[in-house]
C-alpha cells in the first residue's frame, strides 16, 4: 500500500520577506500564502506600498528583466534591489498601479487595450469596400506616396532604376489624428475696439511703446485706427501674414503675423515650460474645435467610407463599450468568429469592471487613476496565465459603494483561476473578503512600518489596531446645516454624456457630488465651471516632479526657509538650494550618483562626498534654531511645525501644518515626490492650493488613498475652509464626507448613456430617503447622531 506524500514543488505554498528595509519598513519579516487573495492595509503612510510594490512586486519584476540579454536590459526601465535581507518564493509579479496612462492626444482606450486594433483587423477583411490593410484604419498612420529613382547593383554593374511608393493610412490630414483642430480666439489676442497705438494687443510682451510698435509701422499698419475698422487686408496682415521682410531703420527685418509668430515662439514650448503669465495668456487664446473634415472621429473620407453592417470604424469607437458589445455580439459573421470571440471577451471586462459607459475614443490622459487602473486590469481578464502574483494599488478608487462588490468579484475571480493576488486597500468592503490580511503601522512615516497585526478578518477586529477599530466605524449625521449665502447657477451643459444638465450650487457651504463611476461628476463641474476666475480646482491630474522635486520645492516653502537662513547668516538665499549655489560639487545636488552602464542596467548609490544629504559642507555649517538645511528638510510635516514656529518662519509652518491637515503629516519636507503615491501627490496639490486665494474650491476625490482613520482629519480641514468663508465642492464616494456635507448633488442614476442627470438635490438628512444607488447605500452606512 502506497502512502501518499508531499511532492516537493508543492512545498512552496508561501511567499517569504525577511528583513524588509525599504523606505520605513522595519526589518519586516513577514509570510504571505500563495494562490489566495492577501490585502495590505494601515494607515496613510503606514508602509503597505514598501512592502507590496515596493519590496515584493519590484524585486520579481526584476528578476524577470535581468532573463533577457543585457542589449535588452538597457530599454527598460532602470531599477535596482529593493533593501531587504531575502525574499523566497516569489512569482512572476503583475503590478497595476494608479499611474495614469499615456497623455499622448494619439492615445486612447481603444489603442491602449487593443480593441481599436481588433476592430481594424475586423474592418479591413470583411469591410465593404476593400481599401486595404489594418493601417488603412488607423489614425496614427498618413497617407503616404512617393516616387523616384535609385541605385541598385546588379551583379557588379551599378544601375539607376524607378521605383513607387504608397501606403494608405487612416489619418485625417486636416488635424493629424487629433479629432480637434486648434483655433486663436481673437477677442483675447486684441480690443478691437482700441488702436495698436493705444494698447490694443493682449500678447504677452507686445508693447507698442518699443521695438514692436516701430516694426508694426514698417509693415504698414495703421497704429491710430481702432482694429474694428480695419479693412480685410490689414485685418490679415496684423493676424496671418507669413514671415516677410520689410524695410526697418535702414535694415531689412522680417515681419509676421501675430498668428505664426504665436505658434512659433509660444505653442512650439511645452506647456509647463512656460512661464505662468505665458501659460495663463494660451489657456485663454487657444481653444481646440471638432475637426470639421473628419467629425472628430480622426479618420480620413477613405477609411470613414468602409462600413460593415452600414456603421464605420470611427462611429463605433464614439458609441459606449457597453453598446458596441451589443454590436458585436450581433454579427454573423463566421468567418470572423475567432477574431469576434476575443473582442467580445475584452469589450465584456469593461462592463463587467464597471467602465462600459467608455467609449474607445476617449483620450487616455483624461482617465482619473481608478479608471486607468481599471483600464489596465481589463487586459488580465480571462488570461489563461496561471500562479502569477497580481499586486493592486486601491483597486476601489473611483468606485461608488455600488461598484464595490463588482470590483471584489473581479479579484476573487483571478484568484479562483490559480493566482496570488495582493491588494493594497483601505474599504473595508474589500478586506473584508480577504484570505489573508496584513496590518502595517501603528502609525505613519517614521511611526509606522511594522506589521501590527497579520491573519483573518475575526482577529483583525479584535486586534486593537486601528484599521481593526476602524472596521467598526460607522458614519455619523449631523443635525445643523449651514445656511448659504447665495447659489452658483450651472445652466445648459451638453457635454460627453450630460445633455442640457442644469443645478444650482448654494455658495458659502459644503456640497457633495456623488453618483456611480463616470455618471457625470467631474464633466459637469469642469463644463459648468471653466470660465471662473474666482474656482481653484483641484482634480486627479499627477502633479510632475523629478528626483530632484519635493514637498518643500512644490509648496514653496523651502522658498521662506532659504531666507530664513539667508538673513539670519548674511549670505545669499541661493546658497541653501541643492539645484543651484549649494549644491554637493560630486552628486550636483542630487544625494546620490547615476551610473549609466549604456546597454547594461543603471545603477545608484548614495554619495560619498555629502552622503546623501545634497548639500555642500560650507552650507551645512550654517544653522538656524540647531538645524542645517539637510535636517530641516529630513523632518517630517507633524515635527517641522514645532521647528518652524520656533524660528518664526510662519509660511513655512502654515504649509506643514496645512499637510497634517491633510494627513500627509509623515511625509518629509525634503522626500522626492518621485516616492510619494498618487493619493499623496493630490493631497500635496491641495496643500499648495489653498495657498491660493478664492472663493471656491472644487476637490476632486479628495479622500484617494486616505484610510478611514484619516477622513476625519480631512472633514476637519473642510469645515475651516468652509467656515472661513469659501464656498468649498467636492466630487466624491467617500459616505463620510457626504454626511459632513450641507448640501448633496447626486447624478447618475447609471454611468454613461445612463447617467448624465441630476437625479437628487437637498440634505444629507433628505438623501437617507432617496431612491438613489447613494441614497441606498447612504441609509446602510449611516447611524444618525445621537
Amino acid at each position: 500500500m502506497q502512502t501518499s506524500t508531499t511532492h516537493p514543488a508543492d512545498r512552496s505554498d508561501m511567499i517569504q520577506v525577511v528583513g524588509a528595509h525599504q523606505n520605513n519598513l522595519n526589518d519586516v519579516t513577514v509570510s504571505i500564502p500563495k494562490r489566495r487573495l492577501t490585502v495590505c492595509t494601515g494607515i496613510s503612510g503606514s508602509g503597505k506600498s514598501s512592502l507590496i510594490f515596493g519590496t515584493i512586486a519590484a524585486e520579481s519584476q526584476r528578476l524577470v528583466n535581468e532573463t533577457y540579454s543585457t542589449f535588452i536590459q538597457g530599454f527598460m526601465p532602470q531599477t535596482t534591489r529593493p533593501n531587504v535581507d531575502q525574499l523566497a518564493g516569489l512569482t512572476t509579479a503583475i503590478a497595476i498601479d494608479q499611474e495614469s496612462l499615456p497623455a499622448n492626444p494619439r492615445s486612447t482606450v481603444g489603442t491602449v487595450t487593443d480593441a481599436l486594433a481588433l476592430l481594424r483587423i475586423l474592418y479591413s477583411r470583411l469591410g465593404t469596400p476593400q481599401i486595404g490593410g489594418p493601417q488603412a484604419f488607423a489614425f496614427n498612420v498618413p497617407s503616404i506616396q512617393a516616387s523616384g529613382r535609385m541605385t541598385v547593383v546588379k551583379g557588379e554593374e551599378p544601375t539607376s532604376v524607378h521605383r513607387d511608393f504608397s501606403m494608405t493610412g487612416g489619418m485625417c490630414p486636416t488635424c493629424e489624428g487629433r479629432g480637434d483642430v486648434t483655433d486663436f480666439i481673437l477677442t483675447e489676442l486684441y480690443d478691437a475696439e482700441q488702436s495698436l497705438a493705444d494698447g490694443a494687443l493682449k500678447v504677452p510682451g507686445y508693447s507698442m511703446e518699443g521695438w514692436y510698435g516701430r516694426l508694426f509701422r514698417a509693415a504698414g499698419l495703421p497704429m491710430q485706427k481702432p482694429i474694428a475698422e480695419y479693412t480685410p487686408q490689414e485685418l490679415d496682415l496684423l493676424l496671418n501674414t507669413e514671415a516677410m521682410k520689410v524695410k526697418f531703420e535702414g535694415s531689412n527685418l522680417t515681419y509676421e503675423g501675430l498668428i505664426p509668430r504665436i505658434r512659433k515662439s509660444m505653442l512650439s514650448k511645452d506647456r509647463e515650460a512656460m512661464q505662468p503669465h505665458v501659460r495663463a495668456f494660451v489657456d485663454r487664446a487657444i481653444g481646440f474645435t471638432t475637426c470639421h473634415d473628419c467629425d472628430g472621429t480622426r479618420l480620413n473620407d477613405i477609411a470613414r467610407s468602409v462600413t460593415i453592417d452600414d456603421v464605420n470604424i470611427g462611429e463605433l469607437a464614439t458609441w459606449s463599450s457597453a453598446d458596441l458589445l451589443q454590436w458585436v455580439t450581433s454579427l454573423n459573421l463566421p468567418a470572423a468568429e475567432p477574431l469576434l470571440a476575443v473582442l467580445r471577451q475584452l469589450l465584456q471586462g469593461f462592463v463587467d469592471i464597471g467602465l462600459g459607459y467608455l467609449s474607445l475614443d476617449r483620450a487616455s490622459g483624461t482617465l482619473s487613476g481608478g479608471e486607468a487602473q481599471r483600464v489596465k486590469m481589463i487586459r488580465q481578464l480571462g488570461s489563461p496565465l496561471t500562479d502569477v502574483t497580481y499586486v493592486f494599488d486601491e483597486p476601489t478608487a473611483g468606485l461608488h459603494a455600488a461598484d464595490v462588490e463588482r470590483m471584489n468579484n473581479l479579484l476573487l475571480q483571478l484568484r479562483d483561476a490559480g493566482n496570488t493576488v495582493l491588494v493594497v486597500e483601505h474599504h473595508p468592503g474589500v478586506i473584508a473578503i480577504a484570505d489573508h490580511i496584513i496590518d502595517m503601522g501603528p502609525g505613519a512615516g517614521e511611526h509606522g512600518g511594522d506589521v501590527v497585526y497579520q491573519g483573518d478578518l475575526d482577529g483583525l477586529r479584535a486586534s486593537g489596531t486601528i484599521t481593526g477599530e476602524s472596521l467598526e466605524h460607522r458614519t455619523g449625521l449631523k443635525s445643523d446645516f449651514r445656511n448659504p449665502t447665495g447659489t452658483l447657477s450651472i445652466q445648459n451643459v451638453t457635454r460627453h454624456n450630460l445633455l442640457d444638465v442644469a443645478v444650482d450650487i448654494p455658495t458659502g457651504v459644503l456640497t457633495t457630488v456623488t453618483g456611480v463611476a463616470g455618471s457625470g461628476k467631474s464633466t459637469l463641474l469642469a463644463a459648468g465651471l471653466a470660465d471662473r476666475q474666482d474656482v481653484v480646482v483641484i482634480d486627479q491630474t499627477p502633479i510632475r516632479g523629478s528626483r530632484r522635486s519635493n514637498p518643500a520645492t512644490y509648496t514653496g516653502a523651502l522658498d521662506a526657509i532659504r531666507k530664513a537662513f539667508a538673513k539670519a547668516h548674511g549670505v545669499k538665499p541661493g546658497l541653501f538650494s541643492a539645484n543651484s549655489d549649494g549644491a554637493c560639487p560630486e552628486c550636483q545636488g542630487a544625494g546620490a550618483i547615476y551610473l549609466d552602464f549604456g546597454f547594461m542596467q543603471g545603477q545608484s548609490t548614495v554619495c560619498g562626498a555629502c552622503q546623501g544629504r545634497r548639500f555642500n559642507a560650507e552650507v551645512l555649517h550654517y544653522e538656524l534654531g540647531g538645524r542645517n538645511i539637510a535636517d530641516v528638510l529630513e523632518l517630517p510635516a507633524e515635527a517641522a511645525v514645532e521647528y518652524f514656529t520656533q524660528v518664526k518662519i510662519s509660511a513655512a509652518a502654515k504649509v506643514a501644518q496645512r499637510c497634517i491637515d491633510v494627513g500627509l503629516g509623515y511625509v518629509r519636507l525634503g522626500q522626492p515626490l518621485t516616492t510619494l503615491s498618487g493619493g499623496e501627490r493630490q493631497r500635496l496639490k491641495l496643500v499648495a492650493s489653498l495657498a491660493k486665494p478664492a472663493e471656491i474650491y472644487v476637490l476632486d476625490e479628495p479622500t484617494t488613498g486616505l484610510h478611514i482613520a484619516d477622513v476625519g482629519r480631512l472633514v476637519t480641514l473642510l469645515n475651516a475652509m468652509v467656515d472661513a468663508g469659501t464656498t468649498v465642492i467636492v466630487i466624491e464616494h467617500d459616505l463620510d464626507i457626504v454626511a459632513a456635507a450641507d448640501w448633496v448633488i447626486d447624478i447618475g442614476p447609471g454611468a454613461g448613456a445612463a447617467g448624465g442627470r441630476v437625479i437628487f438635490e437637498g440634505t444629507p438628512l433628505q438623501l437617507l430617503e432617496a431612491d438613489t444607488p447613494t441614497g441606498h447605500h447612504f441609509a446602510q452606512a449611516l447611524t444618525p447622531a445621537g
